[in-house]
C-alpha cells in the first residue's frame, strides 16, 4: 500500500518524547530469578544469601503462593477495601486488592540492591538455574525463558547440566558452576555481581543561580585563579568518570568549550531541578552534586565523601556544621533516589534538604567544618577573601 501524499505512517509518527530509561528489569535494576528446582528449595538459597547479603545491602523477595485463587480475602479488602495497611511494631504490611503492573513493581522495588525471584512463578531480566532432575520436565518448558543465565547449580541428585540447557546456552562453559551446597561459592558470587553493579560516579557543579542576594555571578567569582565553576570542575573531574556544569538553558553559550555544559530540563526548580535534570540526561549514574559557591571546599573534603560512599542509600552527604541536617548541595545522589526526587515533586516538594531529611540516607560529619560554608552575599565574600 503507497503513501498517500502529505500522510503519515506510524512508524515515522513520533508522538512522545524519548528519553534514557532507567536500566530497570520487571522489578529493579538488579534481579535474579532462581529457575529450575521445588519452591521450599528456592526459598531456602534466597534465606541463606539474604541473610549474608543484607548487612550491607537491601534485599527483595519476589514469589506467588499455589492455589486456586478461591482464598478469602483478608481483613478489610474482603469488605471491599482496595488498600490495607497494618503497623505490625517490628514490620509493615501492605494488603492490596488489585494486581500489581511492571511500573508499580519498579516503583515499589526501586530502592532495592538485590531482588531475588522464585523464577517458577515469575520472570526476571537475569536467571540462576538449577540443575534439579525433580524439575527437569519444568525446566525444559521454561527454558525459552533463560535469556540472560549467570550462575548454573548442581542440586545433590545431577552430576551435569542437562542437554537442553547446553543446547539452549552455547556459552554455558563460560558460566559459573556450583553445587547448590556450595553457599560460600554461591554468596561470593553474588557480592562480586553486587560490587561490580556499583554505579559509576560523574560529577555536577551547580551553576545556575541567579546570585541575585550576591550581585555577581557567583560561579564567575575566580576564588583560586579561574572562574569558581571552572575549578570545581577540575577539582571533580580527577574524581569522577565525567564532569558536567549545571546552568539554565540561556547560559549554555556562555560555558567554556573545555568543560560539558548540561542546561536544565526541569527548569524553575532551583538546585533540584539541576539534579532531576542530570538523572534525566543519565539515570544510572550516581552525581556527585557540588554547589559553586563553596570556595574553601577541598580534594581532601571531596575524597572523604567517595571514600565513605554507601551506595546502598539513597545519598551520602555531610552534616551541616551549623545545624546538623544534611547538606544537599555537597551530596552523592544514588541512582535509586531519581525516582524518590520525582515522586517529593509530584507531592509539590522541591527542597533537596527536605529528601534527606525523610528517606534512607548515610551522613558523615566533615573532616573540615569550613570547607562546607557557602557564600551568598558580598559580606560573605569579603569575609572568605581574607580567609582564603
Amino acid at each position: 500500500m503507497k503513501k498517500q501524499e502529505g500522510s503519515v505512517t506510524l512508524k515515522e509518527h513520533k508522538k512522545h518524547s524519548i528519553i534514557k530509561r532507567p536500566a530497570y528489569g520487571n522489578f529493579g535494576s538488579q534481579e535474579w530469578a532462581i529457575v529450575g528446582t521445588p519452591c521450599g528449595a528456592i526459598k531456602s538459597l534466597a534465606d541463606t544469601l539474604i541473610k549474608a547479603l543484607s548487612p550491607a545491602y537491601k534485599c527483595a523477595y519476589v514469589d506467588a503462593l499455589h492455589g486456586d485463587g478461591e482464598e478469602a480475602l483478608p481483613g478489610r479488602l474482603s469488605s471491599g477495601a482496595v488498600a490495607a495497611y497494618t503497623d505490625q511494631i517490628n514490620y509493615h504490611q501492605l494488603d492490596y486488592h488489585k494486581p500489581f503492573d511492571a511500573f508499580q513493581y519498579r516503583q515499589f522495588f526501586s530502592e532495592m540492591d538485590v531482588v531475588l525471584v522464585n523464577g517458577n512463578h515469575r520472570e526476571a531480566k537475569a536467571q540462576v538455574v538449577v540443575i534439579d532432575t525433580a524439575k527437569k520436565t519444568s525446566l525444559q518448558k521454561r527454558v525459552t525463558q533463560l535469556t540472560n543465565v549467570q550462575l548454573l547449580l548442581l542440586a545433590n541428585d545431577t552430576e551435569e547440566v542437562f542437554d537442553f540447557v547446553k543446547e539452549a546456552l552455547p556459552d554455558w562453559q563460560s558460566i559459573p558452576l556450583y553445587r547448590l551446597q556450595e553457599t560460600d561459592k554461591i554468596i561470593a558470587f553474588w557480592k562480586q555481581q553486587l560490587q561490580e553493579a556499583k554505579p559509576k560516579l560523574n560529577g555536577l557543579v551547580l551553576a545556575g543561580g541567579k546570585s541575585v542576594r550576591m550581585g555577581q555571578d557567583k560561579g564567575a567569582i575566580a576564588w583560586h585563579g579561574k572562574e569558581q565553576r571552572y575549578y570545581m570542575a577540575d577539582l571533580l573531574a580527577g574524581l569522577c568518570t565525567e564532569t558536567f556544569i549545571s546552568c539554565r538553558p540561556e547560559q549554555q553559550s556562555d560555558i567554556a568549550s573545555a568543560y560539558t555544559a548540561l542546561p536544565d530540563t526541569f527548569t524553575g526548580l532551583g538546585p533540584y531541578g539541576a539534579i532531576l535534570s542530570a538523572f534525566r540526561e543519565q539515570p544510572d549514574a550516581a552525581w556527585l552534586v557540588v554547589a559553586c559557591d563553596l570556595p574553601l571546599l577541598d580534594k581532601a573534603t571531596l575524597q572523604h565523601l567517595i571514600q565513605n560512599r554507601n551506595s546502598s542509600a539513597l545519598a551520602t552527604t555531610y552534616a551541616s556544621p551549623h545545624d546538623g541536617f544534611p547538606e544537599p548541595l555537597i551530596t552523592i545522589w544514588e541512582p535509586k533516589s531519581y525516582p524518590v526526587l520525582l515522586s517529593f515533586l509530584a507531592q509539590g516538594y522541591t527542597c533537596p534538604r527536605k529528601v534527606l531529611r525523610n528517606t534512607d540516607i548515610a551522613l558523615l560529619q566533615p573532616l573540615h567544618p569550613d570547607a562546607l560554608m557557602n557564600v551568598n552575599t558580598p559580606d560573605e565574600l569579603e569575609r572568605v577573601g581574607k580567609m582564603l
